[in-house]
């Protein structure tokens, strides 16, 4: 195992902050790769983590394996690309055409992968599909590659802020002399009162936590959305 350079560490560190690492499947990522899989008509859909000497899955659709080493997987060039990485036919790209991925019994032929960047520049690793066979992809199916990493990247600054939520609460609660009054929340209207003032719960979160608050698309919205649109057509 090498030892990862100063910057490198720092983006580990940030990775295992996200607590992703080896957890059981949530439906919440795996509603957006089967999503993404279905609207881009490919068999492999992955939310990719670049660990240090692997890469590891947090949701895969398509693809029974876990994990797969770090090198030579596709998925650490792309974690580190400006745009989104795409091969179009494996095997006349120059960037693949060794590749075991490529060349070996899984026979890739096309990916399209997009960075997954914390909101504070952070690469945790990719959202990606795959297929068997060479496809073109433009400028739109880039676009909403790019949409659906970025609902990933949502559920995760979502999950991360809760959690340290949860942590500043129980904190504030084992100090707190007065623990009834901790917190005040609206079941109505889902705000939190803080000192006398009502808040949403994303001004609380911005306030308390430093997070900006980035709105996606529930999976089951997006779903149904997709599903509506096929009935048009």
């Amino acid at each position: 195992m090498t030892n990862p350079l100063p910057n490198e560490m720092q983006r580990l560190e940030a990775l295992r902050r996200y607590q992703l690492l080896d957890t059981p499947p949530d439906g919440a990522f795996d509603r957006v790769t089967a999503l993404a899989a279905r609207h881009f008509r490919t068999p492999i859909c992955l939310v990719s983590l670049l660990d240090e000497d692997r890469i590891w899955f947090k949701s895969r659709y398509g693809l029974d394996a876990q994990e797969i080493p770090r090198t030579p997987g596709l998925c650490d060039s792309a974690t580190f690309t400006e745009d989104a990485y795409v091969v179009r036919d494996a095997v006349t790209d120059p960037r693949t055409l060794t590749n075991p991925l490529v060349v070996g019994a899984l026979g890739l032929r096309f990916y399209a992968a997009v960075p997954l960047i914390t909101h504070n520049g952070y690469r945790l690793g990719t959202f990606n599909v795959i297929d068997f066979a060479p496809r073109e992809f433009g400028p739109d199916e880039t676009e909403a590659l790019k949409q659906f990493a970025g609902i990933v990247m949502d559920q995760m600054e979502v999950r991360l802020a809760s959690m340290q939520l949860l942590s500043s609460l129980s904190s504030a609660f084992e100090a707190s002399s007065d623990k009834d009054r901790l917190l005040t929340v609206c079941a109505w209207t889902r705000q939190i009162r803080v000192g006398g003032e009502w808040l949403s719960f994303e001004k609380f979160i911005e306030m308390r936590l430093g997070f900006q608050i980035s709105h996606g698309i529930h999976p089951d919205a997006a779903s149904q959305f997709l599903e509506g649109r096929d009935e048009i057509e």
